[in-house]
Parts: structure tokens; sequence; C-alpha cells
């Protein structure tokens, strides 16, 4: 059985001290197993990172620019060669993991542009023969913890601009879907990228535990559900760390009576169960206004009857399985529970049968949810999509801002003002009007707020920059004997 490793200044390492298994979600068999790391290998990653951070952070910016441009090169030449990983691993079809690699791809690609990024200011004869500028400079050895619905594109989101920025990096990945870590750090190493300055660390809790309060570790970047991230954000921030750590979502899609009927159901299904809804911005709530309804819920039936569930080598699959049988499992029992609620089921993803032990779960349609069933409330991670209807368009408006969650939100209308309203009135991290998966693009910053978020930095993006780097200040005077005095007073500029 092939086991997942460490990547640890610059090599892989095996730790056999224990052993996660890595299954095939299409099969349900057992194909790999990773390490699992104690915490006398996250320090031995820690002290690799702290020794190369030196050198890096005192590297050229065009050094390290030219590294990005060929980590992009590499990448982009072998984006099948990952994908095919990620199925293996994750379960997703082969076009949407390419299509993730190539969102992540916008990040390397903004990550290029360090040496515009980094650009300090200066102001000249702030007071007689003194000058003032500013700089930004790396933070130090920062971690980046990983989930398992995006094993490729969430690490580019945050070792591209941590590693430009002149920090060294501990990658955590997911052990679930461990394998495209180390097949991304090789990739950076093949670019020329120093030993140490990206490390990947397998393992659970124990090894995350180590990240978060050794003092050599900065600053944490965390992506997965709220209640791990709340708990990232409180023990890390406790330790002095910076910290970015986005939590869960519940993403509705408001559909108003003048929106495109065909438009909005095919979005509404696009984003629903791509990825078999594991998508922290897969929209899991329609909210349809004033009349609508019937006719939506009516067309997104008749397109779910053609959707084709299986492997996601499969090239006629256009949705694969779950990451695990538990989760299967868990997302099931929200189904059940819809129903015993009151909620009523248009469509019932336990219905349909698979030739296969893997770990599939149908297409879910469930109408006539309201706020208080734990299907409304909770953050399923599945290919479930509730239908919550509403008379007006400020009911709907306060029915997503009255939620926990604000990651992203889409509003479906031919109406400029009333989009325009719901772009100022909403309290959305990420809005997309006509767009149901609202996913910013590498030159902006992805982050939600309410608790979607716990800390004040968006992911990727200019915020990753302001993130990955400290200000620093610089007053200078150059020596002028005739002006030297003893003066105790506070200095002031004159």
């Amino acid at each position: 059985m092939q086991t997942v490793p460490h990547y640890i200044n610059g090599q892989r390492v095996e730790s056999a001290e224990r052993f996660g298994p890595v299954f095939n979600p299409a099969t349900g068999v057992q194909e790999k197993q990773v390490v699992l790391a104690s915490r006398t290998v996250v320090i031995d990653a820690i002290e690799s990172a702290t020794g190369a951070l030196p050198e890096w952070r005192a590297s050229s910016l065009a050094k390290r620019t030219a590294i990005f441009f060929k980590v992009r090169e590499l990448l982009a030449e072998r984006t099948n060669e990952l994908a095919a990983i990620l199925t293996s691993e994750h379960g997703k079809v082969l076009s949407d993991a390419a299509g993730e690699i190539t969102r992540g791809l916008e990040n390397i690609e903004f990550a290029t542009g360090l040496a515009q990024m980094l650009k300090g200011d200066f102001s000249q004869q702030v007071s007689h023969g003194i000058d003032v500028h500013s700089v930004r400079q790396s933070v130090g050895v920062v971690a980046c913890v990983t989930p398992f619905n995006f094993p490729a594109m969430v690490p580019l989101w945050m070792i591209g601009s941590a590693i430009a920025c002149g920090n060294t990096v501990l990658l955590k990945p997911s052990e679930k879907d461990p394998s495209s870590a180390i097949f991304i750090a090789e990739i950076f190493t093949e670019a020329g990228l120093p030993a140490g300055v990206l490390n990947v660390v397998q393992g659970d809790k124990e090894a995350v535990d180590e990240l978060l309060d050794n003092p050599d570790v900065k600053a944490i970047s965390f992506v997965g559900s709220t209640p791990i991230a709340k708990s990232i954000y409180n023990r890390a921030a406790a330790n002095g760390k910076r910290v970015q750590a986005l939590g869960g979502a519940k993403n509705h899609m408001v559909v108003l009576p003048d929106a495109d009927l065909d438009m909005a159901a095919d979005a509404a299904i696009n984003a629903a169960y791509g990825s078999a809804g594991e998508r922290c911005m897969a929209v899991s709530v329609l909210v349809a206004v004033g009349g609508i309804a019937d006719d939506l819920v009516s067309a997104i039936e008749k397109r779910m009857k053609t959707l084709i569930v299986g492997p996601g080598t499969d090239p006629a699959s256009q949705m694969g399985p779950l990451i695990t049988g538990e989760h299967r499992d868990r997302v099931a029992s929200y189904l059940t529970g819809a129903e015993a609620a009151g909620a009523t089921m248009v469509v019932d993803g336990r219905e349909q049968n698979f030739d296969s032990d893997g770990f599939f779960l149908g297409v879910s349609l469930i109408d006539h949810v309201t706020p208080g069933m734990k299907v409304y409330d909770d953050e399923i991670f599945g290919p479930v999509l509730s239908v919550v209807r509403v008379d007006t368009f400020d009911e709907a408006v306060k029915l997503v801002n009255d939620h926990e969650f604000g990651n992203g939100v889409a509003l479906f209308t031919r109406d400029g003002g009333a989009a325009r309203q719901f772009e100022f009135e909403i309290e959305v991290g990420m809005v997309g009007i006509n767009v149901p998966i609202p996913v910013p693009v590498g030159s902006f910053s992805f982050g939600g707020w309410k608790n979607s978020l716990f800390g004040d930095a968006h992911m990727y993006g200019p915020d990753s920059i302001r993130f990955y780097t400290r200000g620093k200040v610089v007053t200078t005077r150059w020596p002028d004997p005739a002006s030297s005095e003893i003066d105790l007073g506070f200095p002031q500029m004159a």
C-alpha cells in the first residue's frame, strides 16, 4: 500500500509512528495510508522552516518572482496529473478537479506581482533634514491548515502569498486527501524554491496543536468548519499569533420574480450539486420570492433527473461521491430530519441506487423549508438544496442577514435597482449578481462575514499581503553636527 509522506527540508520523510487511511471515495476502498505526525516531527519541520527563513527573507524579489513564474508553468503543464490525484482521493470529477487547479493558478499569477505588492511609501523632508519611509517585511514562519474539499486550490491560496512575502511555510493538509500537497511542494522545489521554505506536515489534531502552541510559528491560516475555526482563532490568538480562520457557510441564492427562470434553474443546479455540494461557496438555500417558486422548483426538479452521478474518472459523470462514508451518512440524516420537521421532499437522493461500494449519495431537493429546521440552520456540505419561500424582497434580505453565516450569496434578477439595493443591504462577504458562486478572482480577496470568518484578514489577494507581512516605518536624518543638541522634549516636526 502506498504511503503518503511528509515533505520536510526539501525531501520526503516517512514517520512510521501512526498512519491514517486514505480511501478512493468512488470505490470505498482504502488505497493509501498517510503518515500522521507526532509533535516531534512537527517540531523538526518548524526547525527546518526556521533555519531557511533568514536566507529566504533576504532573497531578492527578482529571484522570488522567477520561481513563481516557473511554478505557474509547471503546474499548468501537469494539471492533468494533479487532477487525477485530486479525483482519486477526493472523488470530484476530473473536469472539476482541473477547474480547481486553474483557480489556484490565479493566486500563483497574483504572487508573480510581488515586486509591486511589497512596495512601501516615502515622504521626503517631513521635517528639516528628516525623511520617512515605510516597508513591509515577512512575518516569519507561518502555518497553513487546509480542508479536504479543495486540496490543491486552498493550499495555493495560502502558500502563494506567504512565500512571495518572504515567509517560510508549514502546510498541514487534510489527512483525507493528502497527496496533492506533496505534489505541489515538489513542484515548488523543481521550480527552484530552496529547501525548508515550504514543508508539508501530514497529521491530525496532534500536529495542529503543536502549530498553534509553538512560539516559532508566527501566523496561522485556516479553512474549515466554524467550530474548529473559532477554536483555532481563540487558541492561536491567545498565543500571540496572527490568525485568519475561515469557517462554515450557508449560501443563499435569492431569485426575484423577474429573473430569467431557465438561467436561475441552471445556476441552482450547478452551484448546489457541483463537487457533491462539498464547497464552502456552494448554494444550499434557494430563496424564491413571490410567485416564481412553483415554476422554479419544477424547472430544477426536471433538470435533476438528467444529472449523472458516478466515478469522477468517468467522463460521463457530472458529480462524484462524497469524501467518506461517515460524511455521506451524516448528509443523509438531514433528509430524514427535514421530513420529520414538515418540509416537502421533492427529490430524495437516498432513493438513487449505485452499483458501487463508494460513498455515493444522489442529489436532493427539499421544498417548504423554514428557519429553525436543522436542514436550514446547519451547514450540510452535501448535495442538498433547500427551498425557502418568501413574499417580498425585504423578507429575502432579512432571511439572509439573520443567518449566522455570511460567506456568499447570490441574487438573480433583471432589475438593476434591486441588485444595487441588495448589494448595499446584504450582510455577506461575497455577493454575486446573476453569478451563483461569487468566488473572487485572484486579484481580489476571499472571505465572509459573521461566523464565516474569525480574524480581520480575508484570504489571498491584497488582504493576504497585509496578513503575511508586518509594516515598519523608518524615520531618517543624516548627521549634521551643527544642529545637534540635548532636548528631552517630545520630538516635534518643524
